[in-house]
């Protein structure tokens, strides 16, 4: 991916708890970090983030985002995250309302709109996502200092990447826009055109 062109890998990490699939955990991402220097964004789709953050700091992560679905101290673990030496990253489903996260919007560095329901690749975008990254970047535009990256996960294709980068959004997790075709590079150009 890195000779492809990729800017950052996206590690999605699911527990068959807090969604059906079981994925991968700390020692992938440790076996992972020496073979590149780009920035890794893990994904927790965890029911008890809590507990993974420093495997996650430690195995060499970038990025560490949670879900705030899945914690009832969101505040406090994305301290921790900070604290741990990585960027803190908070993720919304579908189904949440971004007044979920509007308390911790200061202490974030990315926030992941999920544009499909998280746990299983291949999904349909879900068209009210487009308007969640709008009111978003409205959000973010709106406050004093430091902003945060706005990130959408699921279903982005050379189709409506350039409508989500219109919207606000900075960061395009793409799974089969890029590992469906055989020639990898050739996908993430396709994305790249799109966005201009």
């Amino acid at each position: 991916m890195e000779r492809a062109g990729a800017d950052w890998l996206h590690v999605d990490v699911m527990d068959g708890h807090f969604v059906p699939n079981l994925t991968v955990g700390p020692l992938v991402v440790e076996a992972i970090r020496p073979c590149t220097q780009l920035p890794l964004d893990c994904h927790l789709m965890v029911a008890r983030p809590e507990d993974w953050i420093e495997g996650f700091a430690k195995a060499g992560a970038s990025v560490i985002t949670v879900h705030a679905e899945a914690t009832a101290h969101l505040d406090r673990l994305l301290n921790r995250i900070r604290e741990s030496g990585c960027k803190a990253g908070v993720s919304i489903n579908p189904g949440t309302s971004l007044a979920a996260i509007e308390e911790v919007l200061e202490l974030v560095d990315l926030v992941l709109v999920m544009s499909v329901n998280p746990g299983f690749g291949g999904q349909k975008f879900i068209e009210g996502a487009l308007s969640k990254v709008e009111r978003l970047a409205e959000l973010r535009d709106s406050r004093v200092g430091p902003g945060f990256l706005i990130e959408v996960d699921g279903g982005v294709t050379a189709e409506n990447i350039g409508r989500l980068s219109r919207a606000g959004a900075d960061v395009f997790v793409a799974g089969n826009a890029v590992f469906g075709p055989k020639d990898r590079k050739k996908a993430l150009a396709a994305l790249r055109a799109a966005l201009r």
